[in-house]
């Protein structure tokens, strides 16, 4: 149901570990099947969080066009515009793909396949969302403090956003739990 595993045991990349569900439902008291309900839940209300920040992102930038100083633009912040909208659509996209992947799947025994392609599709949709936030913010200093700055807090909201959502995390997941002081490969 979830994949063969690999050399090794363990299942391909981007696909749920049959080992580790049963793990955790073991330690946590649970059968696979409420761990990967609870799985799909938790990610289900991440998704509701991302996507309320995608949402407001791009419906600010669905009325720039209409905008007086929108004409004002020079190629380069029509291309930072661009790549802002964008990354913002396909973030939205992304965002929303779990739902359409459940209702097509719904009924079907295949929660684990929805868990473990929702879990990428959110990572995915989290790296084009800083790329649209980091591109945003470019855009809008870039008009109203100048070019140099906005290079400035671009770079700054990039390098934030990379250690607040991929560094502290994966450096915390190769740590593992609080009080084990064994690192994770």
């Amino acid at each position: 149901m979830l994949g063969k595993p690999a050399a090794g045991g363990r299942v391909p990349h981007g696909r749920l570990d049959d080992e580790l569900v049963q793990r955790t439902a073991e330690r946590r008291g649970e059968s696979p099947d409420q761990v990967l309900d609870r799985n799909l839940a938790e990610l289900l209300q991440e998704l509701r969080v991302a996507f309320t920040g995608v949402q407001l992102l791009f419906a600010f930038l669905l009325t720039l066009p209409f905008q007086a100083r929108f004409d004002s633009l020079d190629d380069v912040g029509l291309t930072v515009y661009t790549v802002t909208l964008l990354s913002t659509a396909l973030a939205t996209l992304t965002l929303v793909a779990p739902v359409s992947f459940h209702r097509l799947v719904f009924r079907r025994q295949q929660k684990a396949a929805l868990v473990a392609v929702a879990d990428r599709l959110l990572l995915t949709g989290l790296a084009l969302l800083l790329l649209a936030i980091t591109s945003a913010t470019l855009l809008v200093l870039d008009v109203a403090l100048g070019r140099p700055s906005a290079v400035v807090g671009a770079v700054v909201v990039a390098v934030f956003g990379v250690v607040l959502w991929y560094v502290l995390p994966i450096r915390q997941r190769r740590l593992g739990p609080v009080g084990d002081a064994t690192p994770r490969p």
